[in-house]
């Protein structure tokens, strides 16, 4: 996939870098065209869909709050990539309320793995106690569709790409994300192997 087009930001404005609440109710119908508008449709698709590459994530049927503290994490540097801390700081908060809402309204899009493994089941529903490591089940549930019920948000990562998935661990071990709970995500990514990174990258996925 092509690098999509260098962008500008927008003068930053104090709506466009402050914290966004995720109570309020986004728009889909107008996140639709927002989404479309801010570009974000270039990089994650239409619907949502990510890319084949593994470069951009899959939103599609993903949480609006998880999306929007995602956005926040670009703009404040706990994520880095270049072209997401662009676009974080020029979209303002009341777009980003409804292209967010536009992307979780899309139906969630099955994933390209194959590791339906007995080591990657167990290391997903039961993690590594002995050094550390959560069972992933416990936060992202045994379907690995995430959860909203509480104060802290956890993502759907069903069916997210493969690549996307490994990359995102190699980030949170080498340093490029700070983004999760007590930096739970920074330790288990610092325990796996190599190898146990890219079997959990492809048995989720896998999951549907």
């Amino acid at each position: 996939m092509a690098a999509p087009p260098p962008i500008k930001a927008r003068p930053a404005a104090s709506k466009a870098t402050a914290p966004v609440a995720p109570s309020p109710k986004g728009d889909p119908l107008a996140g639709a065209e927002k989404s479309d508008a801010e570009r974000c449709q270039e990089c994650h698709g239409t619907h949502g869909q990510g890319s084949h590459e593994g470069r951009f994530a899959r939103l599609a049927g993903q949480s609006p709050q998880y999306i929007i503290r995602q956005v926040e994490a670009f703009r404040s540097g706990a994520r880095k990539n270049d072209i997401m801390s662009i676009m974080a700081r020029s979209v303002a908060d009341e777009d980003l309320l409804d292209i967010a809402a536009y992307f979780a309204s899309q139906k969630p899009i099955a994933g390209n793995g194959t590791g339906q493994t007995p080591a990657a089941k167990a290391l997903y529903a039961n993690g590594d106690p002995a050094r550390g490591i959560l069972a992933c089940a416990l936060c992202h549930g045994e379907a690995g569709k995430g959860s909203n019920a509480g104060p802290v948000i956890y993502p759907l990562i069903a069916g997210q790409e493969f690549h996307y998935v490994e990359k995102q661990l190699l980030d949170w071990r080498n340093g490029l994300r700070a983004d999760s709970p007590d930096g739970v995500m920074v330790r288990i990514s610092k325990a796996l192997t190599d190898a146990e990174i890219t079997v959990l990258a492809n048995y989720l996925a896998g999951l549907p």
